[in-house]
């Protein structure tokens, strides 16, 4: 089969196609036949070295992809060949095949084409733990999206419209903005043309935002979090602009304030039913037309750099997917 062939920690620039073995199943796993495979900030900081985790090389990246079962191991429950399913990988989703256990994988709705499933798992999965289980946002309340146009911004966005909440958007000029708005944001923020904290201030009249969803990191973060109100929770998702913030604890302390991690991946392994039951939620509001991934870049596998471009480059409104 194809592959993306990571050989060393490097620059992504150095990532190769080549030839590997068909993946056979084990007790408890399904083989998928790759039809599409989402692409995202941390698959660059695998490659690179710069992830918390760190998988012996060679090794093929890609944390998400759609596509057929074509083969089924042993103790196998709940999917059989010929099965359209979503799957959560971590590693080795830039491929033809790909080998996963079971619990990794969902099935996957009929009325759901094969890029829009890649581009659900990673970012829909990490967005609805974040605002359910972790800020246990309520209707009503105020929540403010960094980085609102990429794809983990827009799925914030849908989903926090989606549970209810007035979704305040910022992210870096008009394009992310446009698409923040289509993803159904009732206020939006250029934060490198405006004052953050001030225009956080000013459209929740003047008391703050309940709730902030920050996966971008930076000078932003400490803006977003002064702007917010009493009992505040702040989200800490990722650090999509590349600094990792240094925050001043009275901040927590002033207000009574949370500062909350998010871990999507090691909840998922700690509360796999709490997991279901959130991926379940997610195919619900999607055949509701509640939530829609925005697939805004596709890209041949041949072309896995080019699309890691795009994303460095802010390029990619919504989400960027490479189909097979």
């Amino acid at each position: 089969m194809r592959a993306v062939i990571c050989n060393e920690f490097a620059p992504y620039k150095t990532l190769q196609i080549g030839e590997m073995d068909d993946p056979v199943p084990v007790d408890g796993q399904i083989v998928i036949d790759i039809k599409a495979a989402g692409v995202n900030f941390p698959d660059i900081l695998l490659v690179e070295g710069k992830y918390q985790m760190k998988p012996p090389t060679p090794f093929i990246p890609g944390g998400e992809c759609a596509g057929v079962v074509s083969a089924v191991g042993d103790k196998v429950q709940g999917f059989k060949a010929g099965d359209r399913v979503i799957a959560a990988t971590l590693l080795s989703a830039f491929a033809d095949k790909v080998a996963v256990y079971a619990t990794q994988a969902a099935p996957m709705p009929d009325s759901m084409p094969f890029e829009e499933g890649a581009a659900l798992i990673t970012t829909y999965a990490t967005t609805i733990h974040a605002l359910k289980q972790r800020a246990e946002l309520k209707a009503g309340e105020s929540l403010v999206v960094l980085g609102a146009g990429g794809g983990v911004g827009t799925a914030a966005v849908q989903l926090g419209k989606a549970l209810g909440a007035k979704v305040i958007a910022a992210a870096r000029g008009a394009d992310k903005l446009a698409a923040a708005r289509k993803a159904g944001a009732d206020e939006t923020i250029d934060y490198d043309a405006e004052d953050l904290k001030a225009r956080i201030k000013e459209l929740t009249g003047g008391e703050g935002a309940d709730v902030v969803y920050d996966a971008v990191g930076s000078h932003y973060s400490e803006a977003a979090l002064r702007a917010t109100r009493w009992g505040a929770r702040f989200l800490v998702v990722g650090f999509a602009a590349g600094d990792i913030p240094k925050i001043p604890l009275n901040l927590a302390l002033l207000n009574s304030r949370d500062i909350r991690g998010v871990f999507w991946g090691a909840w998922a392994a700690h509360d796999p039913k709490g997991n279901a039951a959130n991926m379940a939620e997610l195919f619900r509001l999607y055949e509701a037309g509640k939530i829609k991934p925005m697939v805004s870049a596709t890209y041949p596998l041949e072309d896995v750099t080019k699309a890691f471009d795009d994303l460095m480059a802010r390029k990619v409104t919504g989400k960027a997917v490479l189909t097979l």
